[in-house]
């Protein structure tokens, strides 16, 4: 789980978690996103297959990457469990 929060801790990371929500995207596409050297953005893809927040998928010369929603709403209701909760 600490794979996890290492990858929601940088904003690149978090933002494209937010991107792919909407769907499937290449790492073109995801990289068109952003501002970043192509080494750069794969440091990113690489810290969020580590922690397995998404998959990737080669189509030909393309790699697709998908979020692993099971693992996200996973590491969500870890945070959760970390608040305070109110006492009633």
């Amino acid at each position: 789980m600490n794979s996890g929060f290492r990858a929601l801790a940088d904003p690149t990371r978090r933002e494209i978690l937010h991107l792919l929500r909407q769907g499937p995207m290449t790492a073109g596409e995801l990289a068109e996103k952003f501002d970043l050297s192509k080494p750069s953005m794969s440091h990113h893809f690489a810290i969020l297959q580590e922690a397995d927040l998404i998959a990737s998928r080669r189509e030909g010369r393309q790699i697709i990457y998908t979020l692993n929603t099971t693992v996200v709403q996973d590491l969500i209701a870890t945070v959760l469990d970390l608040m305070p909760r109110k006492e009633n």
